[in-house]
């Protein structure tokens, strides 16, 4: 009988049967609770992959807001993602209920770089043990001292020479800038800068350019949300896979040399903390994967991000001259040309300030923040938000919200700026908000200002002849700068 109902159906047949079945099987898993945020239409089997073939995911975003709301929902394959949008739900999220997301997801991309480990990717006690640390050992190298005010001065006069020695002739300032803020977060992590003609530092800058830039490519893409399928196929996922070995035998080449020489009386930078916390009785979790995750991050972050706003802020310079204009002018009635810029001259450089958020604000580096994941199930303005769902803060939404700013679309230090004086405002989270906001704020905001404000006391920043910049951006980890030529005119 079992015999003749097989022969009976035909191919086509076992074909609809098991499509059918495939389409529940996915309706089934994928199902979420009636009170789930609204969002867009959502393919079978893969959801909402038409965010991944976005030119500008910022324009794309936005589409939604306008159809669904401050808040609504996303799906790409497996994973389940709820974005929120606007000043009042992203603080709800991030503070009010900040311990309800304060959880990373997991990405394969990231996975295979850091393991679940380190300060970015890890999770729970170990992440709060490792921030904690990782906090006090830079405040013990100098975060907020004058110590490390006068490494950043020094790597300013570095920067300035390197730039002069192009005589004012068209470069690409980029992997300049990369060496010279790359070089303090260096200093506190391996004990030592690095010269700009360094063969083995350049090359570590260029894949660690190469992965930033290739995260944000489709095949990258693809693999974090179909991993199984994607890891068979070439593509940029492999070449992210391969120099994240590459960054990480840099690393841990590192850690053995410092192994070799290191005093257990005496630290001189990060790895020797580590080396010694690891060395104590109740060091289990300070292990040599987590430390060569957290050196990768404090790496990776503690260059990607600032670098890529001093270039920002070297084109916006070179396209308003009239606003470097008059920056300089400030730098020149507080500063001077006979001294460095010191970090208590901010407060006496209420332009320069202002220029330097609005920059921050304008170039939008990381317009989703990182993703956080709900710890457990939550109500968010009205909506039900289960447990393992990705979060996804819009900071867009906020540093370009017409509501908060007069101009949001203009590039206007008139923002920042109130009866004369600096304004600050709450709607400025570059670094996020909440117990996950950026751990290197601090320093990041004194590299902004010392490098900033020394490049443009001694160079103005031109189009080289003949040459229209513009603002077309790379979609990477960062939205970063297409690479530009600039004109570096000694003052």
């Amino acid at each position: 009988m079992l015999r003749f109902l097989w022969d009976s159906i035909s191919l086509q047949m076992l074909f609809v049967f098991l499509l059918v079945f495939l389409l529940v099987s996915d309706y089934m898993k994928r199902r979420k609770p009636k009170d789930f945020p609204p969002g867009p239409f959502s393919f079978p089997f893969l959801g909402n992959v038409q965010f991944m073939f976005a030119k500008d995911p910022v324009v794309a975003i936005q589409k939604f807001i306008e159809k669904h709301g401050d808040i609504f929902r996303t799906q790409v394959g497996s994973m389940s993602f709820v974005i929120v949008n606007g000043l009042p739900l992203i603080k709800e999220a991030l503070v009010t209920q900040g311990e309800n997301f304060m959880d990373r997801p997991e990405f394969p991309t990231n996975t295979e770089f850091f393991n679940k480990f380190g300060l970015v990717s890890s999770n729970g006690h170990l992440w709060k043990q490792q921030r904690r640390f990782t906090l006090t050992t830079l405040r013990n190298f100098g975060l907020g001292k004058r110590s490390l005010e006068e490494r950043i001065q020094e790597e300013c006069r570095f920067l300035t020479d390197a730039f002069r020695d192009e005589q004012g002739n068209p470069f690409n300032p980029h992997l300049k800038v990369n060496n010279a803020v790359s070089n303090i977060i260096c200093s506190v992590t391996f004990g030592n800068r690095f010269e700009y003609h360094d063969e083995d530092f350049q090359n570590l800058l260029r894949l660690m350019n190469e992965t930033a830039i290739l995260q944000g490519k489709i095949m990258s893409q693809l693999y974090n949300f179909f991993p199984s399928v994607i890891k068979y196929f070439p593509g940029s996922h492999q070449t992210v896979i391969k120099n994240g070995r590459l960054m990480k035998r840099f690393v841990c080449k590192k850690i053995s040399k410092h192994k070799e020489d290191l005093s257990p009386s005496e630290s001189r930078d990060f790895i020797d903390s580590y080396l010694q916390e690891m060395a104590k009785p109740n060091g289990s979790d300070f292990c040599e994967d987590n430390m060569v995750s957290c050196t990768l991050d404090l790496f990776f972050a503690g260059t990607e991000t600032t670098s890529t706003t001093i270039r920002w802020a070297l084109l916006y310079m070179a396209i308003y001259p009239e606003i470097q204009a008059r920056v300089q002018a400030e730098i020149d009635a507080v500063i001077g040309q006979a001294r460095q810029p010191a970090l208590e001259d901010r407060s006496n450089m209420p332009y320069t300030n202002a220029v330097i958020h609005e920059v921050q604000r304008k170039g939008n580096i990381i317009p989703f923040n990182v993703p956080r994941q709900a710890v457990k199930d939550t109500v968010l303005a009205g909506f039900r938000v289960p447990k393992g769902t990705i979060l996804i803060p819009n900071l867009s939404s906020v540093m370009y919200d017409k509501k908060e700013w007069e101009t949001p679309h203009s590039f206007n230090p008139g923002h920042f700026l109130k009866d004369g004086q600096f304004w600050k405002r709450e709607a400025f989270m570059p670094f996020s908000i909440g117990k996950r906001a950026c751990l290197g704020e601090l320093l990041a905001r004194a590299e902004l200002f010392l490098f900033f404000t020394s490049l443009l006391q001694k160079f103005t920043f031109q189009a080289p002849p003949d040459t229209i910049l513009d603002l077309k951006f790379t979609v990477g980890i960062t939205l970063a700068p297409q690479p530009y030529k600039i004109c570096a005119v000694p003052r």
